[in-house]
């Protein structure tokens, strides 16, 4: 049977290459985004990934909802939260920043997380991924609100995988940094040599990592070989991070 797979935020950061990697395995693959609201995006998107189902749905409920009247189960939820690596010194950074910037990366996935479980728990399985960052795990100096938002995704993702495990419903964060990706890397500044060559000086591969290589991980834990893995956190980041 195929497996049915949602994932949020799916037309950024590594949504795309992770949903052509679980199609190409057979996956039946359901996207929400923000620009999914307009049904041009939606076409746009199916027209771009073939195979992918771009739902409307803004309400995590109604997303969850969505996926389980087409396929009566909800297999794997990959929490894809793509948002800017807000730059500034701590002193200078604004109640709305830290606001919007853990609405998108804690809060919303919380959410989707939420919705998802009750059917996860109903049918004695699932996996739940959140593709979150490395930065909590060495720190970046003038990064502090992306980088508590993205611990507490990681610290979520931990504490699920222990109170979901006896559900059968497998919970681990991928940590990334350096990935190729405009979202994070837009072409100009790779493009300009004296910053690409900024950038790579502090990945000890010497190399941004490649989107498919991202999506490579994210289908192995979507897949049934990782079903003894749980409560993960593995840096994907060149040798930039390591866990703790």
């Amino acid at each position: 049977m195929a497996r049915s797979i949602l994932i949020t935020d799916i037309a950024h950061f590594v949504g795309g290459p992770s949903a052509r990697a679980l199609l190409a395995e057979g996956a039946r693959i359901y996207g929400v985004d923000a620009s999914f609201a307009d049904a041009a995006a939606r076409a746009a998107f199916e027209t771009k990934i073939p195979g992918v189902k771009a739902l409307s749905a803004q309400d995590p409920r109604e997303a969850v909802a969505a996926v389980l009247e087409a396929e009566g189960r909800l297999d794997v939820l990959i929490n894809n939260d793509a948002w800017p690596a807000m730059r500034g010194p701590v002193d200078e950074a604004t109640d709305k920043d830290l606001h919007e910037t853990f609405e998108a990366l804690v809060f919303k996935s919380f959410a989707m997380t939420r919705a998802a479980v009750p059917q996860m728990k109903k049918q004695r399985a699932g996996k739940i991924l959140f593709l979150s960052s490395a930065a909590p795990l060495n720190g970046i100096p003038n990064y502090s609100i992306y980088a508590a938002a993205r611990g507490a995704a990681n610290s979520l993702a931990l504490t699920l995988a222990k109170e979901l495990a006896p559900s059968n419903i497998q919970v681990n964060a991928l940590a990334f940094n350096f990935i190729e990706s405009p979202d994070y890397f837009p072409a100009s500044l790779l493009e300009n040599p004296k910053s690409r060559d900024k950038i790579l000086s502090n990945i000890p591969l010497g190399r941004l990592g490649k989107p498919e290589e991202a999506a490579a991980i994210v289908a192995f834990l979507a897949g049934p070989t990782s079903d003894f893995i749980t409560g993960q956190l593995i840096p994907v980041a060149g040798g930039w991070a390591t866990a703790r």
